[in-house]
């Protein structure tokens, strides 16, 4: 049967599937939402989005995953120490507002826990993990609750292999009928973390020219030392205020990633010193991965390898009887331009002016914490036919829209779909 046919009889015969949202959680942006790539995962707290069923017939066979590294510690363990070092120089002299002694003490503590694990995962990060390998099981069990083989790469970085480890762990808890392997090796950093000199020189030269121009409209005006000391005069002289906002803005920021700490971020900084911040981390992020003439239109690409891999990997479980998984850990500079790439929602729009970034770009939709693109393929039951096959793609357990056109969204041809992100590679190639 015509595969179009086929699709649109699917479409009348299923229920009625909902059209993926470009936006998520709320309008409007939260104080966690606004520490960016430090937002914490949110589904671990909250109940994840609601899932689509499959066209009438159709059976989970195959999941391809890449994902960032749960929570973690700063990467930079100096930022801690130089906050308080900052801090104490407005201490000895008397000059600290009672808010400002409760942050001090509070950053002073927290250096004894973050001494020597600069970017290590937290206790937040590990159970974000595990739980989105739960719902795995949970979403797909004609996938997670069989003898299915479960293939796992992590990249080098202790925190990926930790986040890759407490997500098999719970895979294995809910069945330990899986066939599980697991590796991290350089051998796989060609596609699962890779960098490029080209792409990372056309990042310079956008961050050298408009960037800079766009960070400094947005910059700090010190506002938040008025709520930290009592003296102006004395933090005008006296305090760092830039190294200081460059730092402490981080760590409250990041205290979302630890269970149990206390939120301060919304005592110190004022709604819009955390909202121009906000503006140029995701203005940063945009120029990290985004579709732009600033950076020639050719970041996302950077990911060419990755996407490759996926699609060979989706090709072979396509003509396997076998049940399969593919599970990928690696970091938030892989997850976002991954995603523009693909087209996933509104993401890969061209955007070539960086003040209206802020307007349709939201980087802790694609990179909070934990984040992770899953494509999940379905076929008809007892099938191995590839013509047949279906993909429905998740944004952080988010269904999405795709570049083509489908009859049974989110679910969409898996032919056309690898036709068309093969097609965009193949004359996009970056030298």
């Amino acid at each position: 049967m015509n595969i179009r046919l086929n699709l649109l009889l699917l479409a009348v015969c299923s229920l009625t599937a909902t059209t993926a949202q470009s936006k998520d959680y709320s309008s409007e942006i939260t104080a966690r939402q606004h520490a960016s790539n430090y937002f914490a995962y949110p589904y671990l707290d909250a109940p994840a989005p609601h899932q689509t069923p499959a066209p009438k017939g159709y059976v989970p066979f195959h999941l391809e995953h890449y994902g960032r590294h749960g929570s973690r510690y700063l990467i930079d363990e100096k930022q801690y120490t130089r906050s308080v070092e900052i801090l104490e120089i407005a201490e000895r002299n008397g000059k600290l507002t009672p808010l400002g002694r409760r942050v001090l003490d509070h950053i002073r503590d927290f250096c004894l826990t973050a001494k020597d694990r600069g970017g290590d995962l937290s206790d937040r990060g590990a159970l974000q993990h595990k739980a989105i390998a739960k719902r795995m099981t949970e979403n797909y069990p004609e996938i997670f609750m069989t003898d299915a083989y479960v293939n796992a790469r992590s990249t080098i970085v202790e925190r990926c292999i930790l986040s890759m480890l407490n997500g098999l762990d719970a895979l294995h808890t809910a069945n330990p009928s899986l066939k599980i392997t697991s590796d991290a090796s350089r051998a796989d950093m060609h596609y699962i973390n890779l960098d490029h000199d080209t792409i990372k020189a056309k990042r310079s030269h956008a961050t050298r020219a408009a960037y800079r121009k766009f960070s400094k409209r947005h910059a700090n005006k010190g506002e938040f030392l008025n709520k930290l000391i009592t003296d102006p005069e004395f933090a005008a002289d006296s305090i760092d205020m830039k190294a200081l906002f460059n730092d402490l803005f981080p760590v409250l920021a990041n205290d979302q990633s630890h269970i149990g700490r206390e939120w301060l971020l919304e005592e110190v900084f004022t709604p819009e010193e955390i909202h121009q911040r906000w503006l140029c981390r995701n203005a940063k992020w945009f120029i990290h991965g985004g579709n732009s003439k600033l950076t020639d239109n050719k970041v996302p690409y950077i990911q060419g390898n990755l996407l490759t891999n996926i699609i060979e990997s989706a090709d072979t479980a396509a003509v396997s009887s076998n049940i399969s998984a593919n599970l990928r850990y690696g970091h938030d500079g892989v997850v976002l331009p991954l995603a523009v790439l693909m087209e996933i929602d509104d993401y890969g729009r061209e955007i070539n002016d960086l003040e209206a970034v802020g307007q349709v770009w939201r980087d802790y939709l694609v990179v909070p914490m934990a984040a992770n693109i899953q494509m999940i393929f379905y076929r008809p039951e007892g099938s191995v036919n590839p013509d047949e096959v279906l993909v429905k793609v998740m944004l952080n357990e988010r269904e999405v829209r795709l570049p083509i056109e489908t009859y049974t969204p989110p679910y969409y041809p898996w032919s056309a779909l690898r036709r068309y992100y093969l097609d965009k590679l193949s004359s996009n190639n970056i030298k």
